[in-house]
């Protein structure tokens, strides 16, 4: 775990994937960056890689993660996204392990030492409860806790989250320091307040922003609610 990384609760991810690129994506972010400081929530942004530079140099509150990072030191890997060359350009931290890019826990384990190394927070996805538990033992800064059959399709049930409170206890027991997020099938306003009074302290959304009429005020919806929603669970 890198321990000079800190974020507060409640905050967001925003993952663009490969739906936005460039101009798009840094609107995007710089949007985020206004809407995070107006609401006091921190975002964590996930651009292509080769973004990086530019939306770190133009924005100023949200936390700029790489979507990937391999775990090679510097040397031989062509193709291979490293450690240093994230840092240089601007990231704060990096997404291990989404459903789209998945790696073994081994690999998981070698590029979260790999990043503490050189200072990068670590965001590692798990899609079970069994996953988290084992994702959590290697310490990262936070765990993304996301069911894989809704990411990108639609909308949580309530029935499918009253797992996360005792998720939340079972990570926190190996190591209260790692932060959970609860993502996948965000598609509104409503979902981050009810995730958020049922006990989430993050969540996030990739497609039901970018998918959105109005990506911009989605968003804002998003983080406006998740406020709201905080503010009245911890007054």
């Amino acid at each position: 775990m890198y321990m000079n990384y800190e974020i507060t609760a409640p905050f967001f991810e925003i993952g663009p994937k490969a739906y936005l690129y460039g101009e798009k994506a840094l609107q995007l972010a710089k949007e985020a960056d206004r809407i995070s400081h107006q609401y006091g929530v921190p975002i964590i942004f996930t651009p292509q890689t080769v973004d990086i530079q530019r939306i770190a140099a133009e924005t100023e509150h949200i936390h700029v993660f790489a979507q990937h990072m391999d775990s090679l030191e510097i040397g031989r890997g062509v193709g291979s996204v490293l450690a240093e060359a994230i840092k240089e350009a601007g990231a704060i931290g990096i997404l291990l392990n989404h459903a789209e890019k998945r790696l073994t826990l081994a690999e998981m384990n070698k590029a979260i030492q790999r990043a503490d190394s050189v200072g990068l927070a670590t965001l590692v996805c798990a899609d079970t409860t069994e996953e988290a538990m084992a994702i959590a033992q290697l310490e990262p800064n936070i765990i993304l806790a996301e069911p894989p059959e809704l990411i990108g399709v639609g909308h949580q049930g309530m029935q499918n989250r009253s797992y996360l409170v005792e998720l939340n206890k079972g990570i926190h027991v190996i190591n209260p320091r790692i932060r959970v997020l609860h993502g996948a099938g965000i598609s509104s306003g409503k979902d981050v307040y009810d995730l958020v009074t049922l006990g989430a302290e993050a969540t996030g959304s990739t497609s039901g922003i970018i998918k959105a009429d109005d990506p911009f005020a989605m968003l804002e919806e998003m983080i406006k609610a998740m406020r709201e929603a905080w503010d009245k669970a911890h007054s």
